[in-house]
């Protein structure tokens, strides 16, 4: 399509309040941009974008009257509520720009995150086309449908003697991989959607893909990794610490463990001392991200016992947030000790950076036993809570240890595989062009 024209489509994308869903959303409106469409970014005004840092997307801020549910980490508990707040304000407002729109900027579809659904009821009042955009993995849509079927056979709630067991008919996953069953006869019902766009890229996913788009025979489009074909900017909620890259600039290639548990995660004060004697007896270096308030009953690392920060001091550098993507990409990152929520597991295997996987919920268990089991760039830290001496054999056997050296081997040929998606006439650079066909069609 061509960038200058007469007729510029408009497509409203409606994104979720969590990072991990904003950042993708608006990597999408900057690629749709590029390729002639004007955007508008419907959002809550919790954890709202920063229009600034987009000024070539219009914004439509939505009510949102569940913030403590948010802060509470009440994710479920807070899309239910969102979804209920802004149904008739959305609407209100396409209806509105539909009567003033003009033949030069018609709304052609919108574009939503699937946790997001009630605009799907409004573009259908509306007679608007709806695509759904999936920020998590296509193995995990195809886990989270399959939690009806397990609970109608008796499967779900599962006894913890069976948490290690296989799921029938969804290998590698075990039960205790399954995410929540909550919300997911709201967010899988995509019968009549126009399509489904997915963060994901064709080598790493094609027999998901294959499935869901055999099962629910809607055209799927996996265009990922978005953020390696987007010029989008930083859309991180909190400010990243550009420091830790002088101090990585000082470590030795391939030395270095990075560690960060994500936007949401939170841990207790035992959890973060355990972990922190856990890196610091590895005797490696490490850059550690403690995000400020995920800690429960402190503010930071002021609860720290003194010797510990001692121990750290000269080994380890700590960070409230770190511009995530450019320390993974520095040489002297060898290793990424991760919550495993999927735009962390992209933007990994896109570098070439093994992983030590510790998830937390939600689809992270899902992409932890994929990272481990059928990709083979990581480990799994199998405790259910953090324990120094697991934390310390783990980034051990990851840095220095033979297992480690193939682990690093197969993340680096797999990042060679991501690039020929992603390039021209590759898999997800076809796909692209086909969904920018699509939306032209509408």
């Amino acid at each position: 399509m061509e960038k200058e024209g007469k007729r510029r489509l408009r497509v409203v994308l409606v994104a979720a309040p969590f990072q991990g869903h904003i950042t993708p959303m608006l990597q999408l409106g900057s690629i749709l941009h590029s390729n002639g469409f004007s955007i508008t970014v419907a959002h809550a005004q919790y954890n709202s974008p920063d229009p600034s840092s987009h000024p070539e997307f219009s914004f439509l801020p939505l009510p949102d009257t569940s913030t403590p549910v948010f802060l509470t980490g009440e994710i479920i508990a807070s899309a239910v509520q969102l979804n209920a707040n802004c149904k008739a304000r959305f609407r209100e407002c396409l209806a509105e720009a539909m009567r003033q729109q003009g033949s030069d900027d018609e709304i052609a579809c919108i574009i939503h995150d699937e946790f997001m659904y009630f605009s799907e009821a409004a573009a259908k009042d509306l007679m608007i086309p709806s695509i759904i955009l999936r920020t998590n993995s296509a193995a995990h849509f195809l886990a989270r449908t399959a939690l009806i079927q397990l609970k109608t056979e008796g499967h779900i709630p599962f006894p913890e003697s069976r948490s290690q067991d296989l799921v029938p008919e969804l290998y590698p996953l075990r039960f205790k991989d399954l995410p929540n069953l909550q919300l997911v006869s709201k967010v899988s019902n995509i019968r009549s959607s126009s399509a489904i766009i997915y963060n994901t890229i064709d080598c790493l996913e094609n027999s998901s893909l294959a499935k869901i788009e055999q099962q629910w025979q809607v055209p799927t489009f996996p265009i990922g990794p978005m953020h390696r074909i987007s010029s989008a900017s930083s859309s991180s909620l909190l400010e990243e610490d550009i420091s830790c890259m002088a101090w990585l600039d000082k470590q030795s290639y391939d030395s270095v463990i990075y560690v960060s548990l994500g936007s949401l995660a939170f841990m207790d004060v035992k959890e973060l001392v355990e972990m922190g004697w856990g890196l610091a007896n590895s005797q490696q270096p490490f850059l550690w991200v403690v995000r400020p308030g995920s800690i429960r009953g402190a503010e930071w690392i002021e609860i720290l016992p003194k010797n510990l920060k001692e121990n750290i001091s000269g080994r380890g550098y700590i960070v409230k947030w770190a511009p995530q993507k450019e320390v993974l990409a520095h040489s002297a990152v060898g290793g990424f000790l991760s919550h495993c929520g999927w735009n962390s597991t992209l933007e990994s295997i896109c570098e070439g950076i093994p992983m030590i996987c510790k998830p937390c919920f939600g689809d992270q268990g899902v992409n932890t036993r994929y990272v481990s089991h059928v990709w083979k760039v990581g480990l799994e830290l199998e405790g259910r809570n953090l324990e120094r001496g697991e934390i310390e054999r783990a980034v051990r056997r990851l840095m220095v240890g033979e297992e480690g050296k193939e682990l690093r081997k197969r993340s680096k040929n797999l990042k060679k595989k991501v690039e020929l998606c992603t390039k021209e006439g590759g898999s997800s650079s076809n796909s692209l062009n086909k969904l920018i066909k699509i939306i032209m069609s509408f």
